[in-house]
């Protein structure tokens, strides 16, 4: 049993019924910075709940090349996860820990006994679907259409908005991961935003001028 103070931002989406429900059979997992959360290829028996910090959920090449498709705040869940619970399916991303996180863990059988029984976690599933889903278009159009220094900067900018900071610290290679491109590429390109004065470079920090 968990506190239901712990579940204060999902609040606003679910009736107090649910709630108590939820208290009652979740369990609270914290991660660390990097901790891989779910991997790909991996058996699924709970779906994620963020109440706390940020996740990075990425497709993998078969070269083992990274791919960020969305960044799952708190108050949020992954779609794909909800996904692979509901057709008995692994895993076919990886949710990285973008800051320390904490997650609510729901079990699989009362994720899909709650979508046939409570109106409110039924929207709550079917509005994170729509809402990844947008995302991932979003991904697609920036992959097709924006050019590689168009889609560092936006890049950059999202990361202002998760972070509520204009002062980034991250490194050039943690870029090239997310952006799928080598880290050569990214410096080279943050040298042209700096002299274009939208970002201000330092070591591992990046202070963004222009949002």
């Amino acid at each position: 049993m968990i506190s239901k103070e712990l579940l204060q931002p999902f609040n606003y989406l679910f009736d107090s019924q649910l709630i108590d429900k939820i208290a009652n059979i979740a369990l609270i997992k914290s991660f660390k910075k990097n901790d891989i959360i779910i991997d790909i290829g991996q058996d699924l028996n709970f779906i994620p709940l963020l109440i706390k910090g940020n996740i990075k959920v990425l497709r993998e090449d078969n070269n083992g090349d990274e791919l960020l498709l969305y960044v799952l705040e708190h108050g949020d869940t992954c779609a794909m996860s909800l996904t692979c619970c509901m057709v008995k399916s692994v895993s076919k991303i990886r949710a990285i820990a973008d800051e320390d996180v904490t997650v609510v863990m729901i079990p699989i059988e009362n994720m899909k006994l709650w979508f046939n029984t409570n109106e409110s976690w039924r929207n709550f599933i079917l509005q994170s679907y729509q809402v990844r889903f947008d995302e991932m278009l979003e991904t697609i159009d920036t992959l097709a259409f924006m050019k590689m220094d168009e889609r560092l900067f936006k890049y950059l900018t999202d990361q202002v908005k998760l972070s509520a900071s204009t002062n980034l610290e991250i490194t050039h290679q943690e870029i090239a991961e997310d952006l799928h491109t080598s880290r050569v590429v990214i410096s080279r390109l943050l040298k042209q935003l700096e002299r274009e004065q939208k970002i201000e470079l330092g070591r591992n920090k990046i202070q963004v001028l222009e949002f």
